[in-house]
């Protein structure tokens, strides 16, 4: 798994909408792993991610939910559960392969990764709920001016 001050990877994968998503990681993100849609834990965690989106995007930092689900899977969640945020389909595993998130159960682990300036800055192996609270709380005093 990577590592803070490990580089970010290159990676792309089709959205919720189907469109292809090059993630800058130049700029901050937050970039969180989950086994899958519609189960209480990931929907726990990517509901909190939701109530927050608005503090990380003040913060200037983009969020990523990453699965194993398809596209339609994910847009079918996305829609249900009022994401504004781009679920990555990963189906293969290869974005999960790219941060060292196994894969091995036939689903995504549960990992969290902040990265800025093309580096992780931070991981996490959360439990979903209060999580998005626990990246955003770092978040602000990595990110935030005067911060």
């Amino acid at each position: 798994m990577l590592e803070p001050g490990d580089p970010a990877p290159d990676v792309s994968a089709p959205n919720q909408h189907g469109e292809s998503v090059t993630p800058d990681f130049t700029e901050p993100t937050v970039v969180f792993f989950y086994p899958e849609d519609f189960t209480s834990g990931c929907t726990v965690e990517a509901n909190e991610f939701q109530a927050a989106l608005a503090e990380f995007r003040e913060l200037g930092i983009t969020v990523y939910g990453v699965s194993m689900d398809d596209v339609d899977r994910h847009a079918d969640f996305a829609d249900e559960e009022g994401l504004l945020f781009d679920l990555l389909a990963d189906p293969d595993g290869e974005v999960a392969e790219a941060f060292g998130v196994s894969t091995d159960l036939g689903y995504a682990d549960r990992r969290t990764f902040l990265v800025a300036d093309g580096e992780v800055r931070a991981t996490y192996a959360p439990d979903p709920a209060g999580h998005a609270d626990e990246v955003l709380g770092d978040a602000r005093s990595e990110f935030a001016v005067g911060g």
